[in-house]
């Protein structure tokens, strides 16, 4: 395991820890538009990464880390990691501003963006290879990377328009966050991505979709 990576998750466990039973320190560096927007707390867009809400959404997301950075470290090496992770997050959240700057109320936390970015950044050089599955589910059920690319664009649209009133999860980061990784692994390998232009093409259709009903229609949930 790189020491970058260890670094990471050490950070993250140890400061998220230390919010759970410090509620100053969780409110200060929580993604709050109503901060960033009207004081300017751009520390926010980052800190954010590095507060969960349990332990069960801190050790989920770093695990998913720890599974998928491999790849990202052979292919991207340590500067392209760092910024794939970091980049992500800092989307992710700025992407979470865009849709939900008329609500200042609107608060979030965890290192999801930047996950998802580092998800997306792998899906993307090998979108048909990779298989992905669902944690506590058998390997057999697990699906090509583009498929599972698909499905998860689709859910996160669809639940970032059409929000559920006992759904709590920042899909508009998880978007934000996974079109960064996507888009920096395509530019930096674009013609491994143009060898997979079909398989990006049938998990972009979701992000159309998205993009037409948030910049076009206007349609923000």
């Amino acid at each position: 395991m790189s020491l970058v990576l260890i670094i990471i998750i050490a950070a993250t466990a140890i400061i998220s820890f230390i919010a759970f039973s410090n509620h100053g320190l969780f409110e200060k560096y929580k993604f709050s538009v109503g901060a960033i927007i009207q004081k300017k707390e751009y520390i926010r867009l980052l800190s954010a990464g590095f507060l969960h809400a349990d332990m069960m959404h801190l050790i989920l997301n770093m695990y998913v880390l720890y599974a998928f950075s491999p790849a990202i470290f052979e292919i991207f090496g340590t500067i392209g990691f760092l910024v794939i992770y970091f980049g992500s997050i800092l989307l992710g959240n700025l992407f979470s501003l865009y849709i939900y700057k008329e609500r200042p109320w609107y608060s979030a936390i965890g290192a999801s963006g930047g996950v998802s970015g580092v998800i997306f950044a792998s899906v993307a050089m090998y979108p048909e290879l990779i298989k992905i599955g669902i944690i506590f589910l058998p390997p057999e059920l697990s699906v090509p990377g583009y498929i599972f690319g698909f499905l998860y664009f689709g859910y996160s649209v669809y639940m970032m328009l059409y929000p559920k009133d006992h759904d709590n999860v920042g899909h508009a980061a998880h978007l934000g966050g996974a079109f960064f990784g996507l888009i920096y692994a395509i530019g930096f390998h674009p013609q491994l991505a143009m060898e997979n232009i079909l398989f990006l093409g049938i998990m972009a259709i979701p992000l159309l979709y998205m993009s037409y009903m948030v910049f076009v229609k206007k349609k923000i949930g």
